[in-house]
């Protein structure tokens, strides 16, 4: 019986699909088929081990996720992947997910490059320093006070993801929508900033990774924050190599249409002089 006790309470708060056995309490979580990953469940599972688990659980028909920008910020467009990880969880700076096609990803695994054959060079990790969270929340009673705000939502970032809230350096905010700036010094590459967001970005969007399925909804004023969806963007200690032959067709529709204009009022400009030739024909005939 008290061999029992103990194994109900070895469980991994992080980590809700992970399995665990003791005493002493040990977790796994399943990467593949045949690979267990111990898991060290006094932090946040690394972000590249849990897109493995959330990929492996999809393959399974088990439920996985539904899949203002800063300079050289950039959004996640291509979603969840299988991606190759080191033994540590950092993301392998080379991914392919099992095809010919591969790129090269930052820190937080986001692609920074175009697809290209396999063997396209990723010659080191960039490193993510800046993430800039847009956090839509349905609305509250009556004003704010911005700083109670933004105490309350570090204060819950602290408490709920084990993260130094010192970390969020600016913040702003209106009716609908929270922005929030966490940063990091530029050469540190021990603070995960992507496990943190990957962590928020769950929760918010479908259910969280924890043992706790309560939603981050931190209280202010005496209510509750309820957030609705999540936006990330990562900025890296170096710009992405994206080309422009690669834009999206909205923003090559854009340009089109304003080299256009641009090309209306210069002709318009033009047919407005005066003509040479008419002025010459005047002067001879006097």
């Amino acid at each position: 019986m008290v061999v029992g006790a103990s194994a109900q309470d070895c469980k991994c708060e992080n980590m809700k699909w992970a399995s665990c056995t003791g005493p002493p309490c040990q977790c796994t979580i399943p990467l593949t088929r045949d690979v267990d990953q111990p898991i060290d469940c006094s932090k946040l599972v690394p972000k590249c081990f849990l897109m493995k688990v959330e990929m492996l659980r999809r393959s399974k028909g088990q439920d996985t996720r539904t899949v203002g920008k800063p300079e050289e910020g950039f959004v996640d467009n291509d979603g969840i992947y299988d991606p190759e990880c080191e033994s540590d969880g950092k993301f392998k700076a080379k991914q392919c997910n099992n095809t010919e096609e591969c790129w090269c990803v930052n820190s937080a695994g986001v692609r920074r490059t175009e697809k290209e054959g396999p063997n396209i060079n990723c010659d080191k990790l960039v490193e993510t320093f800046w993430i800039r969270l847009i956090l839509e929340h349905a609305p509250l009673q009556g004003t704010v006070d911005k700083n109670s705000l933004k105490s309350a939502l570090a204060d819950a970032i602290q408490a709920r993801y084990k993260f130094d809230k010192s970390l969020v350096k600016e913040y702003d905010a209106d009716a609908k929508k929270i922005q929030v700036d966490i940063k990091k010094l530029m050469n540190d590459t021990n603070i995960k900033l992507a496990d943190m967001a990957y962590y928020m970005e769950r929760g918010i969007k479908k259910t969280p990774l924890s043992e706790d399925q309560n939603k981050f909804a931190p209280m202010v004023g005496g209510q509750k924050l309820n957030f609705t969806n999540i936006l990330v963007y990562y900025v890296d200690v170096e710009p992405p190599t994206f080309k422009m032959n690669r834009l999206a067709g909205g923003v090559i529709a854009a340009i089109v249409v304003v080299l256009l204009i641009v090309a209306a009022g210069l002709l318009l400009l033009v047919s407005s002089w005066p003509r040479p030739q008419s002025r010459w024909k005047w002067w001879h005939s006097d």
